[in-house]
C-alpha cells in the first residue's frame, strides 16, 4: 500500500483568489494568441485550473529571480502547443510585461509558438509530443543522484511536474517513461494528464474514459489519483495532497476544451486556430473582469544546506542559439596500454575511456539499452553503478532522459548500437532545439559487422548525426584514437558522436601521436612528391587502404592517404591541399549523408573542378557473411580500392 503526505503549503492563497488568478490566466491566453493570430488557445484553457492550482497555492517550489536555481521544482510543459498557458502563468507570477504578451509568436520574442530554452522558465522546447515524461524522468533522476551525492539536506526534495495532453498518450515513448519511472522509484515524478477529450481532428481514443488511463497507468507501478472535475480548484488541492510518497504520481483530470469561451467549449474544429479578432470581446466578457494587477505568488524552494554547498552544482549547459561552444579542460585519461599492432575494438576503447573519464569528472553518467555487454558500456558499470543507468530496449526514452539528466548539470554518455539510434532520430533532433550536451556512441556499425546482416549494420548514422546542427561527427581508426576524441567530445559543449566498430582493429596510432588529434582534424599517413591520387578514410575502411597502398606500392604507384577521423567539421584545409589529385573517398556507410557527399561539399567551396572523383561506399543491401565477404561484396575492401586507384591513374 502506497504511503501519502500532504505537502507543505508555504504561500497559499485562497480559492477565491486562485479563481481570480484562472480568470486573469485566460485573460492573456485569449488576448495573446488572438493578437498573434495564431495558437492553441483551446488547449491551453483546459488546463488552465490544474496549472494554476499547482503553481499558486503551494505545491510548486521556485524562485522566479533564479530560474535554474537546482532548489526549485521542475515543470515541463510537455504539450508544447499549450504554451500561451505557460506564459500567461509567468505573466500573472510577475516574470513577463503586458508588452511581453502582445510579442507572443514574434520573430525576435522569448514567447514562441512552442517553448525552448529562451524562455528562461522551461529547460527544453517540447512540440513533438510524447517525449515530456521521459525528459521529466531524467530530471528526476537526475535530481535524486545530486542530492545523494552532495548529501543535500532537504525538506522537500525538488519535484519535476510534466503537463501532458491525452492525445499523446498514444505514443509508446509515454509507456516507456511510465515503466522505467516506476523501476527507478522516481517519486520525486509527478505527472497531470489532461483530459480533454478532443485531439486534433476529433475525440481521442479513450475519450473522458478516465478510469481507462488509470488502469493502464497503474499497471506500470504507478500512483493514479482521479480528478472528476478538473476545473474544480478545491478537488485539485485535494489531488495534489494526494502525492505518493513511494512511487511516481499521475493525476488525471477531466477538463473541458476550450473551458471559459461558451462558443469553444467542447468544440471540435478551433484547434490551432486563435479566436478572431470580431469575436474577442465576447470571449473576454464571458470571462467577466479581471484585474491586471493581481500577482500570483509560487512558494520558494527549501533546502537547508548553505549556499555554498548549492554553488557547487553546475548549472545546465545553456547555449545560445546557432553558437557553438568549445572549453579547454586539464582532463588527461591514463594511458591504457595499447601498443601498436595490438588489436583492440574501438567499442572496448569507448569503455575503458568511460571510466577513466568517470574517475576525473563526477558528472559523467551513461545509459545504455540492454546493449552494455557490446558496447562496452558496462565496464564504467562495473565501476560507477550509482552513476549507470539501465535504459533497456527502449532507445527514444534513453536519449530523453539523457536529455533531462544533462539540464541537472550531468554529462550523459549513450550507447547503443549504431543502427537502434535511427529509432530515436526525433528525440536527438529535439535535443539540438534544447541546446543539450548529449555525447552518443554508436557501436557495430557498418558492413563489417558480419553475420548478423543488414538490419543491424548502421549505415545510416553518419546522415543522421551530420543533420543535426553544430554537430561533432569523429570515427576512430584504432583505440588509442577512439580514447583521445573521446576526451575531445567530453571537452566539447553540444551534440556529439563517437562510431565505434564491432571487430578489432590494428593500433596505429601511439598515446603521443594521437595528442594532436583535435575536432576538425585528420591524419595525413601516408604522402609524397610521387603521389598520384589520394584517399581519404576512416575506421575499418583506412585499414583496407592502407592494405592498398602496400599493395599500389608494390607496383609502384604511390597514394596518399588521410585518416578523416573528424566526419564533421571536416579538416577543410587537408581536402584543400590534396584537391589537385584525383580523390578517392572510402566509407562503410550509405551515399547519401555520409563522408563522400560531406568532402565533395568541401571542395565545392573552393571552386576547384573535379574531374577524378571516386565514391566507394555501400550501395546494394548487403547480406550476412564474413566481415571480410561484407567488405568485398560492397566493394569498399582492399582490391576494390586498388581497382579504384588504378582506373583514375591509368
Amino acid at each position: 500500500m502506497s504511503r501519502y503526505f500532504i505537502l507543505k503549503v508555504y504561500s497559499m492563497q485562497s480559492t477565491q483568489e486562485i479563481q481570480e488568478l484562472c480568470k486573469l490566466v485566460r485573460h492573456y491566453i485569449l488576448t495573446s494568441t488572438t493578437n498573434a493570430g495564431s495558437g492553441h488557445p483551446t488547449s491551453s484553457l483546459s488546463a488552465v485550473e490544474l496549472i494554476t492550482t499547482l503553481f499558486f497555492s503551494g505545491y510548486f517550489h521556485s524562485d522566479i529571480n533564479e530560474p535554474h536555481s537546482f532548489a526549485n521544482d521542475r515543470f515541463i510543459l510537455s504539450k508544447g502547443h499549450a504554451s500561451p498557458l505557460l506564459y500567461a502563468l509567468y505573466r500573472v507570477a510577475g516574470a513577463l510585461t503586458d508588452d511581453d504578451m502582445v510579442k507572443l509568436r514574434d520573430h525576435n520574442s522569448r514567447l514562441e509558438g512552442h517553448p525552448t530554452p529562451l524562455f528562461p522558465y522551461s529547460d527544453v522546447e517540447t512540440g513533438s509530443l510524447g517525449q515530456g515524461l521521459s525528459i521529466g524522468l531524467g530530471m528526476a533522476l537526475g535530481i535524486n543522484l545530486r542530492t545523494k551525492n552532495l548529501e543535500l539536506r532537504t525538506e522537500k526534495k525538488p519535484k519535476v511536474f510534466v503537463l501532458m495532453g491525452d492525445s499523446e498518450f498514444s505514443e509508446g515513448q509515454i509507456y516507456e517513461a511510465l515503466q522505467l519511472a516506476s523501476h527507478y522509484k522516481a517519486t520525486n515524478l509527478v505527472g497531470i494528464l489532461d483530459v480533454n477529450r478532443l485531439g486534433q481532428r476529433g475525440e481521442t481514443m479513450l475519450g473522458w474514459n478516465l478510469k481507462a488511463y488509470a488502469k493502464r497507468i497503474d499497471s506500470f507501478g504507478w500512483h493514479t489519483v482521479i480528478v472528476e472535475d478538473g476545473h474544480n480548484i478545491e478537488e485539485i488541492q485535494k489531488a495534489f495532497g494526494l502525492i505518493s510518497e513511494d512511487r511516481p504520481t499521475m493525476i488525471i483530470a477531466k477538463t473541458i476544451k476550450g473551458k471559459g469561451v461558451s462558443f469553444l467549449e467542447n468544440k471540435d474544429g478551433w484547434h490551432g486556430k486563435p479566436v478572431p479578432k470580431e469575436k474577442l470581446d465576447e470571449a473576454l466578457k464571458e470571462l467577466g473582469e479581471v484585474d491586471t494587477a493581481l500577482i500570483g505568488k509560487i512558494a520558494a524552494p527549501v533546502i537547508l544546506n548553505s549556499v555554498q554547498d548549492l554553488q557547487e552544482i553546475p548549472k545546465p549547459f545553456d547555449l545560445a542559439q546557432g553558437e557553438q561552444v568549445r572549453h579547454d579542460s586539464s582532463l588527461k585519461l591514463q594511458a591504457l596500454g595499447y601498443k601498436l599492432h595490438d588489436s583492440v575494438a574501438t567499442r572496448q576503447a569507448y569503455g575503458d575511456a568511460l571510466v577513466e573519464l568517470g574517475k576525473q569528472d563526477e558528472d559523467v553518467v551513461v545509459l545504455d539499452a540492454e546493449m552494455s555487454n557490446s558496447t562496452f558500456a558496462e565496464t564504467f558499470k562495473k565501476t560507477f553503478a550509482d552513476r549507470f543507468f539501465e535504459m533497456f530496449i527502449a532507445e527514444q526514452n534513453m536519449v530523453s532522459v539523457a536529455l533531462g539528466l544533462s539540464k541537472i548539470g550531468f554529462k550523459p554518455y549513450v550507447s547503443t548500437f549504431g543502427s537502434f539510434l535511427t529509432r530515436a532520430y526525433d528525440q536527438i533532433r529535439m535535443s539540438q532545439y534544447s541546446y543539450a550536451n548529449l555525447a552518443f556512441c554508436g557501436s557495430h556499425v557498418g558492413v563489417s559487422i558480419g553475420e548478423d546482416g543488414s538490419s543491424q549494420m548502421g549505415l545510416e548514422d553518419i546522415s543522421m548525426f551530420r543533420s543535426i546542427l553544430n554537430s561533432v561527427i569523429f570515427y576512430p581508426s584504432d583505440a588509442n584514437s577512439a580514447i583521445q576524441q573521446l576526451k575531445l567530445l567530453h571537452e566539447h559543449k553540444g551534440i556529439k558522436y563517437l562510431r565505434a566498430t564491432k571487430m578489432p582493429l590494428p593500433i596505429l596510432y601511439t598515446n603521443e601521436e594521437v595528442e594532436s588529434m583535435k575536432i576538425g582534424g585528420s591524419k595525413i599517413i601516408h604522402q609524397s612528391l610521387k603521389d598520384k591520387a589520394v584517399m581519404f578514410c576512416a575506421g575499418i575502411t583506412l585499414h583496407e587502404a592502407l592494405k592498398a597502398h602496400e599493395h599500389l606500392k608494390n607496383e609502384d604507384i604511390s597514394i596518399a592517404v588521410v585518416d578523416l577521423y573528424s566526419m564533421k567539421p571536416l579538416d577543410e584545409e587537408t581536402i584543400r591541399k590534396f584537391c589537385h589529385l584525383p580523390i578517392i573517398v572510402v566509407e562503410d556507410h550509405y551515399p547519401t549523408g555520409g563522408l563522400g557527399e560531406a568532402v565533395l561539399a568541401t571542395i565545392s567551396k573552393f571552386k576547384f573542378q573535379i574531374s577524378n572523383f571516386v565514391h566507394l561506399c555501400v550501395r546494394s543491401i548487403p547480406h550476412s557473411g564474413s566481415p571480410e565477404e561484407n567488405l568485398r561484396y560492397a566493394e569498399i575492401d582492399a582490391s576494390a580500392i586498388v581497382k579504384a586507384v588504378k582506373s583514375l591513374v591509368a
